[in-house]
């Protein structure tokens, strides 16, 4: 896939799985914009300092102001990647409204606020473009979100927002997708899991793969799906 002098952005892209894309779409030849909220976060990026990467302070990726900013200063735009989220597990009897609307705007939100920045930014340029958005498996097999309800749903919101909006902007040549990840195979999910058959989850670099295609100047066709990346598990 041949990503030569396109400019694509990553949220969440200084994290694990974000890491992976950013690498991915380097060595393809884009130039990334890399936004990030704690400074942590920038120091220990890997790509920091790269040539075609940019990294961005932003306040808040759920603020309106602080993602049209974003978006204003990234011409023209090919693609928009939405990795930047956040997880929380908790017995639903015991979740608090504030904590509904936590994970409401971290996944939410925050893919809400980027799809209609990159839109726009899109249509500026008239040449079309790619969005994928990071829902979950919670978000397609809803049982599953048992014992993290205000996630599941969120995400679940994440996938309807990508269907509803894949069929809105598809005459424009802006094709919105996304993936469901399983449990992935990072440092931080074996640590916290250490029992499990780490074999069987999906790698970063397996699912980076799959958002790399869907960004790409090479898909073509496809639109509105949910792209289930589960490895074995």
């Amino acid at each position: 896939m041949d990503f030569s002098d396109r400019h694509v952005v990553v949220t969440g892209g200084t994290g694990a799985l974000g890491s992976a894309v950013s690498a991915a779409l380097v060595k393809a030849g884009a130039l990334c914009h890399v936004p990030y909220v704690e400074a942590a976060e920038a120091e220990r990026f890997t790509l920091r300092g790269h040539a075609q990467v940019k990294l961005i302070p932003v306040s808040d990726l759920s603020d309106e102001a602080s993602v049209t900013r974003l978006f204003n200063d990234v011409s023209p735009l090919w693609a928009s990647i939405h990795i930047a989220g956040g997880f929380a597990m908790k017995p639903f009897a015991e979740t608090t409204r504030a904590e509904l609307m936590q994970q409401v705007d971290m996944n939410f939100v925050t893919s809400f606020l980027c799809c209609r920045a990159a839109v726009n930014a899109m249509a500026r340029t008239g040449a079309g473009g790619r969005i994928v958005n990071v829902a979950a498996r919670p978000a397609l097999e809803w049982r599953t979100g048992a014992g993290m309800v205000a996630y599941a749903a969120s995400k679940a919101a994440v996938a309807a927002l990508t269907a509803a909006l894949a069929e809105e902007v598809a005459k424009s040549d802006i094709l919105v997708n996304a993936v469901a990840p399983s449990i992935m195979d990072t440092a931080a999910n074996r640590e916290a899991m250490p029992k499990a058959d780490h074999a069987l989850w999906p790698k970063l670099d397996e699912v980076a793969a799959t958002i790399l295609f869907l960004a790409s100047p090479d898909n073509k066709v496809t639109r509105g799906a949910i792209v289930p990346v589960y490895g074995k598990s």
